[in-house]
């Protein structure tokens, strides 16, 4: 007899902190009304496996493999014959990405080791709801999920194979926003913040159309980490725009401290604006979010709702969210939201 079970993460915004979280800097973080459901289900076996299937936000499946279930070795994968350069990457890609899923089932099962040790056949379906190239949080919901059908500790998952922040964890389970931090012994510390601005209506997340590498980026930032007192400096100066950027009722305000955040990120990774490269002429401010070159860009329009639409779209940007469409709050009905991914 077949039994089932069912999980779900949400995915991700970071509004402050950046690079800087890795650090212990405070990061305002936002939960997705987007993530990603996993589907297990369970069938009596004598010889045991795992199929594994991912699917996109369209219902294609981008991403299958089976492994054992003894050392989770990979028994095959579903992979194109390399007969052109772009067939070769994909099947580089594929065998990537099951390398990380084997790590993770590998982790899981070393914090618990009675995790997937019946004589069962294991079929798992992961969904996105949102496209995969946005960087919403494909790799957190992942972790989050499983960590929650192994019964074990995210934070501890997420270290142990992908590593990052984990801000994007603590997303994943959170019922609204919340401000975020690393301790200095490389623990967690987060909590829900009254963050609901009533200025929403002015707020818009715009897809750049680059999704960004977090690995690269972090290793770019390390790089470039090599100031202990001027780091400390910077992390005092995020912190403080990131305790008046949750409390404020001015859009002026707000405005000039993500204006702030810019610049001091600016500064450090030395790199150019986004405001200052693409849109010099927008009304409002603009601020680059994750990764800085790539996936989403917070806006705070001046314009109204149209205008600011037309905005992007006639510079090619065409994807542009309003803020109530994509941040979850526990209280509002996740099926109202009109954005679909």
């Amino acid at each position: 007899m077949c039994r089932t079970q069912n999980f779900y993460g949400h995915g991700k915004l970071l509004l402050t902190g950046e690079y800087f979280v890795l650090d212990g800097a405070l990061g305002l973080a936002l939960p997705a009304t987007v993530g990603q459901m996993l589907n297990v289900k369970y069938r009596p076996s004598f010889t045991t496996h795992l199929d594994w299937k991912s699917f996109t936000s369209s219902n294609e499946i981008w991403f299958h493999a089976k492994y054992d279930l003894w050392h989770f070795d990979i028994i095959e994968m579903d992979v194109p014959q390399a007969q052109t350069q772009a067939q070769a990457q994909n099947q580089a890609q594929t065998q990537a990405q099951a390398e990380v899923l084997q790590r993770v089932l590998r982790q899981a099962r070393i914090q618990n080791p009675h995790f997937l040790r019946e004589r069962e056949d294991i079929s798992v379906e992961m969904r996105l709801e949102f496209p995969i190239n946005w960087g919403l949080g494909a790799s957190s919901t992942l972790i989050y999920n499983v960590a929650q059908w192994a019964h074990i500790e995210p934070f501890e998952l997420l270290s142990k194979t992908m590593g990052g922040s984990g801000y994007d964890v603590a997303c994943a389970q959170a019922s609204g926003p919340i401000i975020y931090q690393r301790t200095e012994s490389g623990g967690q510390e987060w909590s829900h913040v009254d963050f609901n601005p009533s200025f929403k209506d002015n707020l818009y997340f715009v897809y750049s159309g680059n999704k960004q590498s977090t690995a690269e980026a972090i290793s770019q930032y390390k790089s470039a980490n090599n100031n202990r007192e001027k780091n400390k400096s910077i992390i005092e100066e995020i912190d403080e725009i990131t305790k008046e950027l949750a409390v404020t009722k001015s859009f002026i305000y707000f405005k000039k401290l993500i204006a702030e955040h810019e610049d001091i990120c600016s500064k450090f990774l030395e790199r150019e604006k986004v405001k200052n490269l693409f849109l010099k002429d927008f009304s409002g401010e603009v601020k680059s979010l994750g990764a800085w070159g790539g996936d989403f860009w917070l806006v705070a329009s001046d314009m109204t709702p149209s205008d600011t639409t037309n905005y992007f779209y006639q510079r090619d940007f065409k994807t542009v969210i309003p803020y109530c469409e994509l941040v979850y709050y526990a209280e509002s009905n996740k099926s109202e939201s009109k954005f679909k991914g």
